[in-house]
């Protein structure tokens, strides 16, 4: 063998490398079986199965078809699977990635690749997984900073030791293959200068590795942050409710007590069940007829507040959307809108309309009211600046459900009143 045909070698292998990680980072499946903190027996094959698959007909190829040594690459994948799967696994898929170099005559192969599959799994075990995460084949080129670091605490430098280990490794398998030839698969050079290169190219390769999967690995976290982080703002939305609604109520009940007592006890029902669903830990989504229920007490409260013959309710519902998911506590904030700025300033007050309709794919919803408007100021879309805070909470907890499915209009005159239309698919997004 050449140092020329190595040389190429070396660089197809960091080539290789790069696309089956590359390759298997994009599988949804790898991802879910790789990343999990616990992983069954089945799922640990399974994942083993991502890995032996091609890279045991890497070794096969490199068997059958001559000067293509680039295919193989189990060294490195026994080296990989010790330090991020454990040594019992890695010793199972060291087992299999020797078994095509065994049928060609390489009897030294299964042996050889047990040994490193257990020194790798012990290796794993004895640094943290971070530090596994941020290894990397360039040490520290400040020989002073890196002498002061170990003098001034004195320690085992882990991610030395991990490079130090897999240049042992793949000297210690060179070193065979060339006392032995034909016995094991090995990079032997006729130059020592070549012979380093191949030494040092072990630990690029798996660094390449695991630099790949630690960038989706760290991707992974912001998107699980970035969704927890989302669940906690819809939370706070869902959660919020006006004081005012809140004391106004009060103080109708208060005023209740001695005149109406029965009413004032059918209040504090009504009240009760509100801030009951505004605390507990409810669904995303619910049934749009449970919806209703929901503003069908705070209307009913309102109603008492402002009177039967100032606030009026109308439904127009299609019972065929009843039994759609909607996000839930969704009318409410609409319908207070509509009550505080289109018809209490206005003397005789008005009316509320809740409409519903089912069109294909898609669920109309429209909170409409004939208060004095917000002025003539149509918009669609889910960007808005909303007339009150309850408003831009709905346009916002639609952006963060549903993203461009959704669509809300708003639609006002001076006078005449004001229209909010939400659209949303009649299933719920996949990504929720």
């Amino acid at each position: 063998m050449t140092d020329r045909l190595i040389l190429i070698t070396l660089l197809v292998k960091l080539g290789v490398m790069a696309s089956v990680a590359s390759v298997l980072a994009r599988a949804a499946t790898f991802r879910r079986l790789f990343f999990a903190e616990k992983r069954r027996p089945n799922q640990t094959l399974g994942l083993l199965a991502f890995f032996l698959v091609p890279l045991t007909l890497g070794v096969w190829i490199r068997t059958s078809v001559p000067n293509f040594l680039a295919a193989d690459i189990s060294f490195e994948t026994i080296i990989l699977l010790g330090l991020l799967v454990g040594p019992r696994w890695a010793t199972l898929g060291a087992a299999i990635l020797g078994v095509p170099a065994v049928f060609h005559g390489e009897y030294l192969a299964l042996p050889f690749n047990v040994s490193v599959a257990i020194l790798a799994g012990v290796l794993g075990g004895l640094v943290e997984p971070d530090e596994i995460w941020s290894f990397s084949p360039f040490v520290d080129l400040s020989l002073y900073r890196w002498v002061r670091r170990i003098l001034l605490r004195p320690r085992i430098d882990r991610q030395f030791l991990m490079l130090f280990l897999i240049v042992a490794a793949e000297a210690c398998r060179d070193w065979i293959a060339a006392r032995f030839p034909h016995k094991l698969f090995g990079l032997v050079a006729k130059e020592t200068w070549a012979q380093v290169l191949v030494w040092l190219t072990a630990p690029i390769v798996v660094g390449i590795a695991i630099k790949v999967w630690n960038a989706l690995r760290i991707e992974m976290k912001l998107e699980e942050q970035k969704h927890l982080l989302l669940e906690a703002r819809l939370d706070a939305l869902q959660r919020q409710i006006n004081p005012h609604f809140l004391f106004n109520t009060l103080n109708s009940i208060s005023s209740l007590v001695r005149t109406k007592p029965e009413l004032a006890r059918e209040m504090t029902i009504k009240l009760a069940n509100i801030l009951r669903a505004l605390l507990k830990d409810h669904d995303t989504y619910v049934p749009l007829r449970n919806e209703l229920s929901f503003t069908d007490d705070y209307l009913d409260i309102e109603v008492v507040r402002f009177g039967a013959d100032k606030l009026r309710v109308e439904k127009e519902i299609d019972p065929d959307t009843l039994d759609i998911l909607v996000p839930s506590i969704l009318l409410q904030p609409l319908i207070e809108n509509s009550i505080k700025h289109g018809l209490e300033p206005r003397i005789h007050g008005g009316t509320v309309t809740l409409r519903s309709k089912l069109e294909h794919d898609r669920v109309l919803i429209e909170v409409a009211d004939d208060g004095v408007g917000m002025g003539d100021r149509p918009n669609t879309g889910i960007k808005r600046d909303g007339a009150g805070i309850g408003m831009k909470n709905v346009q916002e907890r639609l952006e963060v459900l549903y993203g461009q499915q959704a669509t809300f209009t708003v639609v006002s005159n001076p006078g005449r009143g004001t229209s909010v239309t939400i659209e949303v698919p009649a299933e719920m997004p996949f990504s929720n």
